[in-house]
């Protein structure tokens, strides 16, 4: 066994140790929930008995994660997610994950929103805000909504959809999915 998989063996022993121990329960109560004896899952848990893939499936589920959870590379070193600045469009953006996916954009609301349907967009995905000072025009569908500071919003983007300031300036924070980030961090001013 090379060193990187005698470290991943220990991170998963770890993993299951603490999934187990962050629900309360002893090893009796995981040994039931995954058919094993509570003496063998000790041994698991310590490194003193090398995990089977059935056992590690039957533990996986028992802990309601998968087997990509228990087994995922710990190779992140770098845990601070730095932020990219665009000042023209005063927006600021976090990739949230390594992945392609989700994220997170703070925005400066200035223009208001757009009258008529002409400016509504619709497209796959979700959208979630909140708006940290102002107020918001969230166009809706038919509807107009007004999201004040302190409050948030989530919708599917499915449904036609634009935002635009109220009364002066808003500023949000906003949580994009992967089919809705692009859209909304050209047009959310």
């Amino acid at each position: 066994m090379t060193q990187e998989d005698g470290d991943l063996d220990a991170l998963v022993r770890k993993r299951i140790r603490g999934l187990r121990t962050a629900m309360g329960w002893s090893l009796d109560e995981l040994a039931t929930r995954c058919h094993l004896s509570p003496s063998t899952l000790s041994r698991i848990e310590t490194g003193h008995r090398r995990i089977g893939l059935d056992q590690l499936t039957s533990i996986a589920r028992a802990l309601g994660a998968t087997l990509d959870q228990l087994v995922e590379s710990a190779t992140d070193d770098d845990v601070v997610i730095r932020p990219r600045h665009d000042a023209a469009r005063g927006l600021t953006i976090w990739r949230l994950g390594r992945e392609p996916g989700a994220t997170v954009a703070k925005m400066r609301v200035t223009k208001p929103a757009p009258t008529g349907g002409a400016g509504l967009r619709a497209h796959p995905g979700k959208e979630w805000f909140t708006v940290l000072s102002g107020t918001l025009v969230l166009l809706l569908g038919d509807r107009r909504i007004l999201v004040e500071a302190g409050q948030a919003a989530e919708f599917s983007t499915m449904i036609p959809h634009a935002m635009g300031a109220h009364g002066g300036p808003a500023e949000i924070l906003g949580i994009f999915d992967h089919d809705g980030q692009r859209t909304h961090l050209r047009s959310a001013h």
